[in-house]
């Protein structure tokens, strides 16, 4: 009796044996599909794949049955048809923007089942960046990240047959502080400029916030008529100026400004701009782009609008 209880329990453990080789096999398959899985068909987050694995999972031999040579695994679930036309989107093809860019999706026609939408469009970046959705209206939604996109970062975006893969570039930040009346701009952490400014007086104060670099031009006309103030009043202008670097739509710029280099960094004397010498501007007219983001504080100006257009870290 005991000699054949023993052989049972022998023949026992071997069954247990390859059982809990199996479901250890199992698991971690089943883990590497969940992961793959979870990094592709998030919609609201602009996630990588999975680093390392090469032309297939280790272990799984060149890849999963089904998923192709080096592709993540995705859901067994169809994906949602969109239920829009071909939009749209801000960033070309191949282009590099900075680490505040908003992506901005504009579609032909207005959208009201903005949930289903939201599922068919699909994001996803070289290195983890999670975000989410937001509607500016039934005709646009925008993404970005919960933070400044990581830098040196490759996105791409696929919306109802509208594709672009675009790059995040070093991460270029600007604050402009009015308590020393001081831009300081770093690149990647290190500081790289720093330039006196003079930014806007009373009744023209700087709304503080984070503002977004847009269109650059190298010299534009500035008029005051475009928001309410004639020409010919009191605080009135129209003149050409060079290196201007738009901030926001309302008309917030970095511009040169030599006619107040001897205030630059001493005191407030522009409507609403941020002053710089003219060698001072064109270094950032040369350096910024489109989507760094420009930080300033310490004003008396209030907030900038996050409806402004380039107001959405706000």
């Amino acid at each position: 009796m005991q000699a054949a209880s023993n052989n049972r329990s022998l023949s026992t453990f071997r069954e247990e044996g390859r059982l809990a080789r199996r479901i250890r096999r199992g698991v971690l398959l089943s883990a590497a599909i969940a992961a793959a899985g979870a990094m592709i068909v998030a919609p609201a987050q602009a996630e990588p794949g999975i680093p390392g694995f090469g032309p297939g999972i280790p272990g799984f031999g060149p890849g999963i049955p089904g998923f192709g040579p080096g592709s993540a695994a995705v859901s067994t679930d169809p994906a949602p048809e969109a239920n829009f036309a071909p939009p749209a989107i801000n960033i070309d093809d191949g282009e590099t923007v900075g680490v505040a860019q908003p992506i901005i999706i504009t579609f032909q026609e207005p959208v009201t089942d903005h949930a289903t939408a939201e599922k068919a469009i699909k994001i996803t970046s070289s290195k983890e960046a999670p975000g989410h959705f937001y509607w500016f209206s039934d005709k646009q939604v925008r993404w970005r990240p919960y933070d400044f996109w990581p830098d040196n970062t490759d996105v791409k975006v696929v919306a109802g047959g509208t594709t672009s893969s675009f790059r995040i570039g070093d991460a270029l930040i600007t604050t402009a502080d009015d308590n020393t009346k001081t831009i300081t701009v770093t690149r990647n952490g290190e500081v790289v400029m720093e330039m006196p400014t003079s930014m806007g007086k009373p009744k023209y104060e700087t709304p503080n916030g984070i503002y977004i670099v847009g269109e650059r031009q190298r010299k534009m006309i500035m008029d005051s008529s475009t928001y309410g103030v004639p020409i010919d009043a009191p605080e009135g202008y129209k003149l050409e100026v060079e290196y201007a670097t738009r901030l926001s739509n309302s008309g917030i710029f970095v511009h040169a400004a030599p006619w107040s280099v001897g205030q630059q960094g001493v005191s407030n004397a522009s409507h609403g701009c941020l002053n710089v010498s003219t060698e001072n501007a064109r270094w950032f007219f040369e350096n910024a782009q489109k989507g760094d983001p420009v930080i300033v504080q310490n004003t008396s100006g209030g907030t900038l609008n996050s409806r402004d257009g380039l107001g959405d870290w706000n």
